[in-house]
This record gives C-alpha cells, structure tokens and sequence, in this order.
C-alpha cells in the first residue's frame, strides 16, 4: 500500500499561509509552514509578499527586523532586503553588496480572504487555486473566518471532515441529526483531483443551527451534507435543510457554505483555516461574529482535542502502517489518504 510515511509534503500546490486580515499594513507577520519559517508582510500599496524569515548573514529571523518603506531590515547587522529577497543594502565596510545575499521568495496570491503559497519548485500556476467563490460572493456580514493550531499531523483533519458520522457522537445537540448520519454509507464520487461526498437525510426537530429559519422550526425537514476535497488539505462542506420539495442544494435550502484547509506547519502540527458563508441573516454583523465563534469553539473544545489526542496515540503520521479498523464511513477519508499518498509518490519520483 502507498505510504506517505517519510516522504516530503506535496510541494507543488497552493497552502493557505494565512487569513488576509492576520497581515496587516505594517507588521512582519511569521509563520512556520512545512518545516520553514516564512515572513509574510504587505508592500505600502497593500500587495502581499512572502520572504524565506532568515536572513542569509547569521540567520537571523527578518521578522524581527523593522519595515524600511517596502523593504524589511535585519535586526543584526542592518542588511536589507526589497520584496523580491534581494539584499539592497549593506552598511559595512565598502557596502560591496554579496552576490549570495538574497532570500527566497515565493509566491503568494490573495483570493476568497486568504493568503495562498507556492513552495514548491516549479512555475507558480494561480489558475490552479480552486475556486472557492461562493465564500466572497455575497454581503460582508454573510461571511466569517477563523484560525487555530493544533498539535496533530494535518490529515488527521482531513479525516475528522471527510468522515462526518462523528457529528452525533463528539458534539453537541446545535448539530446532531438524531442519529441519522452514522448508520449511512456517504454517496461518493471522484476526479482525478477530488473526492466527494454527500449525506441525505429527514429529522425531526430540524438541526438546530437552521430550524429558526425554516417555516415550521419544530417539524420535519430535509437534510444534506456535500464535501469535496482537493490536495492536499482544502475541503469544502455544503449543508442545508428544507421543508418543502424543492432540490436539496443551497439555492433552495436554508445552510451554508463552508471551507475548512489546512498547512502542516510540521508533520505534528497543523494550521487549521475556516471560513464559512451563509445564506440567511446575511446582513447581520452581530449574528455573524456569534456563529463564528461558534463554530471556532466546536471545533477548538470538541475535534480538535480528540485529534490531539489521536496523534499522540498513534506515535506515526503513516495511519495504515497501525492496520486501524476501518468501518463503512471511513471510505472518504481512506480515499482521500491514499489519493494524496499516490500525488505525493509522484511527485518525488526521480526523473
């Protein structure tokens, strides 16, 4: 069976390195992502730019330097840099400028409220982003995001969101859908860049986070669940609920559109990005700020400890080397792992 087990990253793709409102106009904000320590800053017209944090001298992380106009200055010995890494100037003896005194760039795009890396080595491509335009497709007000850590390798997320017959079992009664996830087998679908699925189901009271907008808040309603991911770790969840007869997607449901992705920041921790869009109440900033933080705290108190405590248990990042018991909801995620083990074995074949 393909391993991911000791290989690298998959290098050759988009990460989300941040949330657009992490960075602001000034500061040098620093993050560690795939084992590297990246700076991430804005030029004064606002532009992004991402900078290897290390000044090639006595390495020295830039971030602790200071902003001179569009240019950051090491703390250390003064040297410093413009946006593409290049050393611009050198205050010591004759100011001779080293040929070797550059910081890798890299690539960095702005799109649906994140900021998203190229690390790997070959042409950054933007098209190959996803689109994720629903997320910014609507009133201000409609849309939250947030950001944690967690100490857990970052597919252990991916499994947590492609297998969603946990939601009755680890969290509480806003989302439980009275036991009619778990006994179901998820409808799946693939490319050759994604995996799919989707749950439907009838409960009676509806979810709670929707039976307030629903016609009849305590009679039966509709129900389905939508996830694709794309490597490595982007996955994007619809969900919704009806009353009436209509389709089941968002266009004649009450739900939202979320996307949950992740950047290893090493093979033990993880960066955990969120955003989610809605199509009710759309305009109100207050409930919006609430159900953001909501959803933070869901998964801050209830996934993200049990994944912590996954990792710790299992020792390893390579899950099938532990031969765990796989049950009939496991397969999203079992496809998943083994569609991003294949893309990292390839991508790492000598040419």
């Amino acid at each position: 069976m393909t391993t991911t087990q000791n290989l690298p990253y998959l290098s050759n793709i988009w990460y989300v390195a941040a949330l657009s409102t992490e960075v602001d106009d000034e500061a040098l904000f620093s993050r560690t992502l795939l084992d590297t320590s990246i700076m991430i800053y804005r030029r004064q017209d606002g532009t992004p730019v991402a900078l290897r944090d290390r000044c090639p001298h006595r390495f020295v992380p830039l971030s602790q330097g200071k902003r001179d106009g569009d240019s950051v200055v090491c703390p250390y010995h003064g040297l410093s840099f413009d946006c593409s890494g290049k050393c611009n100037h050198n205050p010591h003896g004759n100011q001779h400028i080293p040929e070797a005194a550059v910081v890798q760039s890299f690539p960095l795009v702005e799109r649906y409220g994140f900021l998203w890396i190229w690390m790997g080595n070959q042409p950054a491509n933007p098209d190959l982003i996803p689109d994720y335009g629903p997320l910014v497709d609507g009133h201000p007000n409609g849309v939250g995001y947030t950001y944690m850590r967690r100490e857990c390798n970052y597919e252990l997320i991916n499994d947590n969101v492609m297998d969603l017959s946990h939601i009755d079992h680890l969290h509480g009664e806003i989302i439980t859908t009275r036991g009619k996830l778990s006994p179901q087998v998820p409808q799946l679908s693939e490319t050759a860049d994604t995996v799919s699925a989707r749950w439907e189901w009838e409960q009676t009271p509806p979810m709670l986070i929707f039976n307030q907008f629903l016609p009849a808040p305590e009679a039966s309603a509709r129900h389905f669940i939508g996830i694709t991911w794309s490597a490595p770790a982007n996955i994007q969840l619809t969900v919704g609920a009806t009353q009436n007869n209509d389709s089941l997607d968002l266009h004649h449901c009450v739900g939202q559109y979320d996307l949950h992705t992740c950047t290893p920041e090493t093979l033990n921790s993880t960066h955990y990005f969120f955003g989610t869009r809605r199509n009710h109440l759309e305009e109100d900033a207050e409930f919006n700020a609430m159900k953001t933080k909501a959803m933070h705290d869901a998964f801050e108190t209830e996934d993200g400890p049990v994944l912590d405590a996954v990792h710790q248990q299992m020792g390893t990042t390579d899950l099938f080397s532990l031969k765990p018991v796989l049950l009939p909801s496991d397969i999203a995620a079992v496809k998943v792992r083994r569609k991003l083990a294949e893309q990292i074995t390839l991508e790492h074949q000598p040419l």
